[in-house]
């Protein structure tokens, strides 16, 4: 086979096994077609093509050797988002902090996955330690959405998803801690998971927000993303906030009938400011869910409108601690200097970007003597209301539609000025992130500039198979996500 654009993974899986192509082959095209693409999408930050291949002639080796007990994902491609550790691959997270850095050891979500067989390509950029909605905040470049180059992709996921929706590569990882992975999976027209927060291990992950940081997953349906995730999740003894829950193997065929199932539509989520062709193209896909067979209930989230403000002191608060450990002193960029003090001063103001500046700032404030009770601790009360909103719907509806971003794709550019502006991009997302629940993004239509439009299911706790079913269930029925730009 020449051209594995429009595979899904059960056919990449079929064909290996089948020996109807080779994972070197299917590993050379991707690694070719980024060679090919990626200057207009930039995409990648680093890239392993060495390693690539001879894993991929490894994983041939073991195909021709008969072997009946084979890793379900082996020989299948992966990229990975620039903040989670792959042993002997840079892991940047967008920062030139650490530029140059070289992790001894790789993150728990990838190991699962090296260990299921896949292949890394390579590392994918991101706004500098997943702090944006656009990429723009990277360190390196701002990548750019494969269906206008002149937007973004969004964030702080970009990269990944980029990578996905131009078929540089069939799936990737990323991560939402504010809507990271669904945000940039509805501007590029893609499919991406965030999990329950602690389903998926976030040990070897550069943290921004560790009660918010969720390791997700990008695949062009939610049947792909749904096999990777099969695989990532699980109780992991390196990280103590992951949870012993079992991990279902989720088994779509037949998912077409949504029978008894119960979507809850929160008015809070269609008010002024939504782009029209948004609310439209989402209101469409909830008929969609109708006709399968869902039974639409209109449910309340009456705290949705605090949940910037929180997100906004809880995660900056929460940053200002992780990126403690930036100092120049044990790895990564370092300003000489033989006073110490000055050297950490000089080291982290040359290596920090400003967004990075900015929340660093923000969050040591809000946590400093003083100041912390009126505002992290109010924050932490408020995040509390918001989460009881969810478990008060849960207890009439199976799951929550929304949109994932009040508009499509924003023009490079357009919100740099304006911090604020961009922080309300991710109004939509934030919420599910503050009360630890799964979202799953998919595509849903396009807009009058050919700009894809996504909308999200949110779910009870650890009940992401629900999502994946109702979501697949969609997509049998409808082509959205079949669709690709033209790179």
């Amino acid at each position: 086979m020449s051209n594995f654009l429009e595979t899904s993974l059960a056919e990449l899986q079929t064909g290996l096994r089948n020996r109807d192509f080779s994972s070197r082959e299917l590993t050379e095209f991707f690694l070719n077609r980024i060679d090919e693409k990626d200057g207009e999408i930039k995409a990648f930050l680093s890239l392993a093509p060495k390693k690539a291949l001879k894993k991929a002639e490894e994983a041939d080796k073991r195909f021709a050797s008969g072997d009946e007990n084979l890793p379900p994902l082996l020989g299948i491609p992966l990229a990975v988002k620039d903040v989670l550790a792959v042993e002997g691959l840079p892991a940047t997270a967008g920062s030139k902090i650490l530029e140059g850095f070289m992790p001894p050891y790789t993150s728990t979500a990838v190991s699962k996955l090296l260990d299921a067989g896949m292949i890394v390509l390579g590392k994918t950029n991101t706004d500098e330690f997943a702090m944006g909605s656009s990429t723009e905040n990277s360190a390196y470049f701002t990548s750019r959405n494969p269906w206008d180059t002149s937007r973004v992709p969004g964030g702080s996921s970009g990269g990944s998803a980029a990578s996905v929706a131009s078929q540089m590569a069939p799936f990737a990882l990323g991560t939402d801690t504010g809507g990271s992975v669904r945000q940039p999976a509805a501007f590029c027209g893609v499919t991406g998971l965030k999990p329950t927060y602690g389903r998926v291990s976030r040990y070897g992950l550069i943290a921004y927000g560790s009660s918010l940081d969720s390791v997700g997953v990008f695949g062009r349906s939610a049947a792909d993303s749904a096999a990777l995730f099969s695989v990532m999740a699980g109780k992991d003894p390196l990280d103590a906030t992951s949870l012993d829950m079992p991990v279902p193997e989720i088994n779509l065929n037949g998912s077409t009938n949504l029978k008894g199932m119960k979507i809850g539509v929160p008015k809070e989520y269609f008010v002024e400011g939504i782009q029209a062709a948004v609310e439209e193209k989402v209101r469409e896909a909830i008929k969609q869910f109708e006709s399968l067979g869902a039974e639409i209930i209109d449910v309340q989230l009456p705290h949705t409108q605090y949940a910037v403000p929180v997100y906004y002191l809880i995660a900056p608060a929460e940053a200002s601690a992780n990126l403690a450990r930036f100092d120049g002193v044990r790895y990564g960029l370092r300003v000489e200097n033989d006073d110490v003090i000055e050297m950490v001063k000089e080291s982290r103001g040359a290596g920090f970007g400003e967004e990075v500046k900015r929340r660093i700032m923000l969050g040591t404030y809000a946590l400093s003597s003083g100041y912390y009770d009126a505002y992290y601790g109010q924050a932490q009360k408020v995040r509390t209301l918001i989460q009881n909103d969810f478990l008060e719907v849960y207890k009439t509806v199976d799951m929550i539609a929304a949109p994932v971003a009040p508009t499509t794709a924003f023009k490079i550019g357009m919100h740099t000025d304006d911090p604020l502006a961009m922080y309300l991009e991710d109004v939509y997302t934030l919420p599910a992130n503050l009360a630890g629940v799964p979202g799953l993004a998919f595509p849903v239509g396009f807009d009058q500039k050919n700009l894809p439009i996504g909308m999200q299911l949110m779910g009870r706790h650890f009940e992401e198979e629900k999502l994946f079913h109702a979501v697949h269930a969609y997509q049998n029925d409808t082509n959205w996500h079949t669709k690709s730009p033209k790179v």
